[in-house]
């Protein structure tokens, strides 16, 4: 287990740890846990770093718990946050962790013997307690003092902060009270921000327990521009594919700053380590290729969407980038495009001239201006120039149901062949 802590270290996971945590792994695996707030229907890409802190649990011979705050999500944790979040009803909550559940299964082996990942829900236990006993038991053992001092809390004195978030932190702590009790679990693991949280559940089973309990947290990731990670112009990036497709999935990491690439890399890349000083050394000596965008790309998007799913992304983005033929593309990579770029229907039973086919798609919005960029050799038709007095049918179709136009070099749209 102290390989575990090293390979955290090396990629830079490490931001504090508890004394005696060394000490602790040199004896044997252990079992930590997350928790994660089930505030949305799926995970998003600021989930990952906590995420990858329980595979490199796992894959060091410790078994990782995912704690779903079915309970606290009730609550909200102010963490982070400069106001309340809304409150949600309970069958939201339960469809979000529904949800979530699933999405753990593409990062954590579920069927690992004595490592075997599980995923439980805190409501299972926080909705059992009953208030006056949760204040003489657990509330006792902190001060008002103690809890004003934590970073959650006085971030929000000013701007406030309601008696229901207030006390988030002593529901958070007795979730790592219950998991030690139930679990044998000694080590919580989260970002920077949950440290506040994290060492008030050790400071609890220690009181209630007498016992010596450990966590780890993470620093939060940023890009290089001071951005929050995962975020982008149009919102968050989320590992739901009806929420974010995967071929904008696959184009986040693609459009990744160079600047940032060799922490992206050492954070979620899990290529061998002979193959990952490679890859940040090729940030530098190879940028034009963008070999290590493309890489981690790929694993990422296998990894969250499957290895299908992910070639078509690849081929998706090679097509409009000029590096891959049309022709060669399947009709699943077709669809995805179609799903990302304007689309119409058109009629193919009988063939239509250029200057229809420039309209049908929306790219030109009169025959006048059809004609004048078809003189100028301005449209293409899957790839190649489109001439003015052409004339397209059916059998042109890319992958039997789809044409490719492209007006100048960056304005795309797809005709799907309306089959009746």
């Amino acid at each position: 287990m102290q390989k575990f802590l090293a390979d955290l270290a090396s990629r830079g996971l490490v931001d504090d740890r508890t004394p005696g945590l060394d000490e602790r792994l040199a004896q044997g695996p252990l079992t930590g846990y997350v928790g994660f707030d089930p505030t949305a229907r799926s995970l998003q890409l600021g989930n990952l770093v906590p995420i990858m802190l329980l595979v490199h649990l796992q894959r060091a011979g410790g078994k990782p718990l995912v704690v779903l705050g079915g309970g606290t999500g009730m609550i909200g944790d102010p963490s982070g946050k400069s106001t309340e979040r809304p409150l949600l009803d309970a069958a939201t909550l339960e469809d979000n962790v529904a949800r979530q559940s699933a999405q753990f299964a593409r990062f954590l082996d579920f069927e690992a013997g004595d490592c075997a990942a599980e995923v439980v829900n805190n409501a299972e236990w926080l909705s059992a307690l009953h208030l006056v006993d949760f204040l003489r038991d657990v509330g006792k053992h902190f001060t008002l003092s103690y809890m004003l001092q934590k970073e959650s809390v006085k971030s929000r004195l000013e701007s406030g902060i309601s008696y229901t978030e207030f006390s988030y932190m002593l529901l958070q702590a007795y979730d790592f009270l219950h998991l030690y009790r139930t679990r044998g679990c000694e080590l919580q693991l989260g970002g920077s921000d949950q440290w506040g949280n994290i060492t008030a559940g050790r400071e609890l089973v220690r009181r209630v327990a007498g016992a010596e309990v450990h966590g780890l947290c993470a620093p939060l990731l940023t890009t290089t521009a001071g951005a929050k990670f995962g975020k982008t112009e149009t919102g968050s990036v989320w590992l739901d594919a009806e929420m974010t497709s995967p071929y904008q999935f696959y184009q986040f990491w693609i459009n990744a700053d160079d600047r940032d690439m060799p922490s992206l890399l050492r954070t979620f890349s899990l290529v061998s380590s002979d193959q990952l000083p490679a890859l940040i050394e090729a940030v530098d000596t190879d940028a034009a290729s963008r070999r290590a965008q493309r890489a981690l790309a790929l694993e990422m998007t296998e990894r969250v969407h499957g290895g299908a799913t992910a070639q078509r992304a690849v081929d998706a983005s090679e097509i409009i980038f000029g590096k891959m033929d049309a022709q060669h593309a399947d009709a699943e990579t077709w669809d995805m495009l179609a799903r990302e770029l304007p689309t119409a229907t058109i009629d193919l039973s009988q063939s239509k001239t250029a200057v229809e086919l420039a309209t049908a798609s929306g790219l030109c919005t009169s025959n006048g201006e059809a004609r004048r960029l078809l003189r100028q050799r301005g449209i293409r038709l899957n790839g190649a120039v489109l001439a003015e007095d052409a004339t397209v049918d059916g059998s042109q179709a890319l992958a039997g149901g789809y044409l490719w136009l492209r007006r100048g070099k960056k304005t795309d749209a797809i005709l799907v062949i309306d089959r009746g």
